[in-house]
């Protein structure tokens, strides 16, 4: 059971002379003993009783056109949804019309997949009419019914479906994967903002590997620009992979739970196959595509509604995945154009980058662990960086007589010779420097 406060809602209900039942991905992860998020609650009581029998708690109308009433008990919201049969579906998305039922079965009946049509009482009995705890034991996502039915209904099933295989590590049965296949043009019916959702969880799931290879045509119709990579051989000395295969295994080398890193490396080397060159001797060249890679990035996160926070990070990991970095003078450059975070989060990028190459790239990566150790005793001994650490400033120079964008040219200069350790960071060492230079 998720909590004692959803057995208490439960045995409310029951005790009104109403049926309730958890019901969906919460039952799904009981038996499987995962870790709870959401918990939904089916019934045969109808809205209006369900607002009646908790009128001594908070309740928000969710959803009463679809049954739907949201209980808040200790802080928490619990939904509790009547037991329904859907209308049609003109949009494949959300049913035009719905109609109540007191039949367990015939709500079960509705939901997308098996593993998530179980439901279970107070007492933890189960009631399974479509063999989801038999799926749960196989690892196998099935429709309930006919999956084309069921994607026709609400396209999203088809991202759902995928996203389930990479997060569970279950396979897709047969038909529902011929299905997906068939009919994955109609997520274009789908806001970007749920397709969005869908594809970060799928990035972060323990099986991202073998589902986006194996439903790479799925991730090609909600992001076109991938199109190219697929099949891409790169036929260079550092690499063992098609594009789409370097981007895939690159992504799953990142930490499950850094999406953010996921997903510059999901999108880190899209613009390969474009600037793509081959010389005489067929090997090849890949000149810019950092930079363009990351305008792309931009223009495609946008279209996903990906708010501004999450696109900067992606694009300016990616605009800088190739830069070399060799030593604390390049760390230092990088983190003054970056910033110090970010500097972290791009040497994971790279190293995450470099574990989907040929084995020997490997070896790049004890450097970059030497350079990570170096970034931190950068910030720990404040060295500067940035020109807000320069010991000098505008108004020093101006007093020394340098005006307008002479000044930002000669701190901009300074601060490169400090980080690279050419002058001390002291202020009057640095002010003799510019006489001396007025002086030539």
């Amino acid at each position: 059971m998720t909590d004692k406060k959803s057995s208490e809602i439960l045995g409310i209900l029951t005790g009104a002379g109403f049926e309730a039942y958890l019901v969906g991905g919460c039952v799904r992860d009981t038996i499987m003993k995962r870790p709870l998020h959401d918990t939904d609650i089916t019934t045969n009581a109808l809205p209006e009783q369900i607002t009646e029998v908790f009128r001594d708690y908070k309740t928000i109308p969710t959803g009463m056109k679809h049954g739907t009433v949201t209980v808040v008990a200790d802080g928490i919201p619990y939904e509790i949804t009547t037991y329904r049969i859907d209308g049609t579906y003109s949009d494949s998305r959300r049913p035009d019309s719905v109609e109540f039922t007191k039949n367990l079965r015939e709500d079960l009946a509705r939901r997308d997949f098996t593993i998530n049509a179980i439901a279970m009482d107070s007492d933890r009995h189960i009631i399974d009419y479509f063999g989801g705890t038999e799926d749960i034991r196989n690892k196998i996502i099935r429709c309930v019914g006919n999956p084309e039915l069921r994607f026709s209904e609400d396209a999203l099933r088809i991202m759902r479906a995928i996203r389930f295989s990479s997060q569970l590590g279950f396979k897709i049965d047969s038909e529902t994967a011929k299905a997906i296949h068939n009919m994955k043009n109609r997520l274009e019916n789908i806001s970007r903002e749920r397709i969005r959702e869908e594809l970060d969880k799928l990035l972060c799931g323990e099986n991202c590997v073998e589902v986006l290879m194996e439903y790479s045509d799925v991730i090609t119709t909600i992001i076109p620009e991938f199109q190219k990579c697929i099949g891409f051989e790169q036929h260079s000395p550092y690499h063992k992979y098609t594009v789409w295969e370097h981007i895939v295994r690159a992504v799953n080398l990142a930490p499950p739970d850094n999406v953010r890193l996921r997903r510059a490396l999901f999108f880190h080397d899209i613009a390969k196959p474009i600037c793509a060159k081959f010389d005489d001797t067929g090997r090849g060249h890949f000149k810019n595509h950092a930079g363009i890679g990351a305008d792309m990035t931009q223009s495609i996160m946008k279209n996903l509604r990906y708010d501004c926070s999450s696109i900067d990070y992606a694009v300016t990991l990616i605009e800088h995945h190739s830069d070399k970095i060799f030593n604390r003078q390049d760390a230092k450059k990088i983190m003054s154009v970056i910033g110090d975070q970010l500097f972290f989060e791009l040497m994971e990028l790279k190293k995450c980058d470099n574990s989907a190459k040929n084995d020997f790239v490997l070896e790049e990566n004890q450097l970059f662990d030497r350079i990570i150790q170096e970034g931190h005793r950068i910030i720990e001994n404040n060295e500067c960086r940035n020109l807000k650490n320069l010991a000098i400033n505008g108004n020093d120079l101006l007093k020394n007589g340098l005006h307008g964008v002479e000044i930002g040219e000669t701190l901009k200069q300074l601060l490169n010779l400090v980080i690279e350790e050419k002058l001390p960071n002291e202020k009057d060492k640095l002010l003799n420097y510019i006489n001396q230079r007025c002086l030539k």
